[in-house]
């Protein structure tokens, strides 16, 4: 092994070392900054050094040179105004896109390679098999991240889309993908049944994504993140690349378990969301069941600020609704003012609340909204008896007690038991269903008020109500 070999192995471990520490500190708000700042330099490090290897090796030439270095130029400018200018409520789609993005991309390192290396001779099982897995599997990631985007986005219908013959279709697929792995195996190289099985994982990804409701999202999101770690572990097989390698496998992982915790957190198997069929994206009908109740209590923002003022213990329960109105700053100030005149204020996070894992997190920590007060969704059950006044903002299925009843879209997925606190305000511009496309029986009860309005303007009239009878 020469000198530059021995450097780039040891550099590729400290690598792999920040990968594993920055994912293990991600576990936590406190750390997760810290920790994607840490695998980010592992990033950088094997970035460099794999540059400088390509430089010792000495093969690529003046226009391998402009193509790679036009890459990274556009690749890093995009990353970059792109990550820094998205809006909160376009970090979902941004993540799927970047999973797309993933997959697309060590796609085409295997295809590339697999062409490469093949003269008419056939390829070892070793080599072969992490090709088509590759190229499978980030095909499936790029096509089907490219509509979890549009569904994310809106571009896309977020209802499911089903149609006539479509279980047919897929088995079609399967087959295709099964013909093309036999002969990319079994045959030397030939670039029609790379260019087959390629097409046919793209068309399945567009299969396995359309028929899933915008309800399950965040699952989905996070097992085309999965998908996106295995096709890059796939093709760090295929270059010999140790970094790709590990980084895939850690990915792979961490999305693999993320899926499983969300599915169980919704309280249906990977299988069952991959069906299809859940839900019918967000309504505005504002149609219910017919065994429930539509009449509500209205109030102003009058009267939640007396109510708020005179509580000892809040409890903010954030939905997507927050993050569509970008009414982050407007909630963590009135925490903010609960808490300086000693009132205990809470945030209860369901695992699903959001498009996305963790989006509600992400959204409270962007405006620095201390990590103790948010609590996770076992931690926070508890607290709704003792709770004066809960603030739902945007929120609807993962507070609907119809989950508590069997016969219906959500039976048995795990809620926030808000229904439990002594008075219960919720924030909602209508009446409309949320994406299990089922009334929300919680607007009904005797101690549930509703307070209809954009979550951003009415939180600010809220504010300016509560200072009011703070300062009384």
């Amino acid at each position: 092994m020469s000198t530059l070999q021995t450097i780039a192995s040891l550099i590729y471990l400290i690598s792999a070392v920040c990968y594993v520490l920055g994912v293990h500190m991600m576990r936590s708000p406190k750390t997760a900054r810290k920790g994607n700042g840490l695998s980010a330099i592992g990033m950088f490090m094997a970035v460099i050094m794999i540059i400088i290897e390509v430089v010792a090796d000495g093969k690529i030439t003046a226009t391998g040179w402009i193509v790679l270095i036009a890459g990274l130029a556009v690749g890093i400018a995009y990353g970059v105004v792109k990550a820094r200018k998205v809006p909160m409520t376009d970090v979902p789609q941004l993540v799927s896109l970047f999973n797309a993005v993933g997959g697309g991309a060590a796609a085409v390192i295997g295809i590339f390679d697999y062409l490469m290396k093949g003269d008419g001779v056939a390829l070892s099982l070793a080599f072969s098999i992490p090709v088509f897995l590759d190229v499978i599997i980030g095909g499936i990631t790029f096509s089907g991240s490219l509509i979890a985007t549009g569904k994310l986005s809106g571009k896309v219908p977020g209802k499911p889309i089903t149609f006539p013959g479509a279980k047919i279709l897929n088995i079609i697929v399967v087959l295709g993908m099964l013909v093309a792995a036999w002969f990319m195996i079994a045959t030397p190289t030939n670039i029609w049944f790379v260019i087959l099985g390629l097409a046919m994982a793209l068309i399945f990804g567009l299969l396995m994504t359309l028929p899933i409701g915008g309800a399950d999202m965040p699952v989905v999101v996070s097992l085309l993140n999965a998908f996106t770690g295995l096709a890059v572990a796939f093709a760090g097989f295929v270059i010999n690349n140790q970094v790709l390698i590990i980084a895939g496998a850690l990915v792979g992982a961490a999305g693999t378990i993320l899926t499983l915790q969300m599915a169980e957190a919704m309280n249906r198997s990977v299988a069952n969301i991959l069906a299809g069929g859940f839900g019918t994206g967000d309504s505005d009908s504002g149609s219910a069941g017919p065994d429930v109740p539509v009449d509500v209590k209205e109030t102003s923002a009058d009267d939640i600020g007396l109510q708020l003022a005179y509580a000892q213990n809040v409890m903010i329960v954030p939905g997507y609704g927050l993050a569509a109105a970008q009414a982050q700053h407007e909630v963590a100030e009135l925490a903010t003012v609960l808490t300086e005149k000693g009132i205990n204020v809470n945030y209860a996070i369901h695992p699903v609340a959001g498009r996305m894992p963790g989006h509600m997190n992400v959204l409270l920590a962007d405006v620095n909204v201390p990590y103790d007060q948010m609590k996770q969704l076992d931690d926070a059950n508890p607290m709704f008896e003792s709770t004066d006044v809960s603030l739902v903002i945007g929120a609807n299925d993962v507070t609907n007690p119809l989950a508590r009843e069997s016969g219906n879209e959500i039976s048995g997925m795990p809620i926030l038991d808000v229904d439990k606190s002594k008075s219960v305000v919720v924030i909602k511009r209508s009446m409309s269903t949320g994406y299990a496309g089922i009334q929300n029986p919680l607007f009904s009860l005797d101690n549930t008020q509703m307070f209809f309005s954009d979550a951003k303007v009415g939180l600010q009239d809220i504010v300016a109500a509560t200072k009011q009878y703070l300062d009384d």
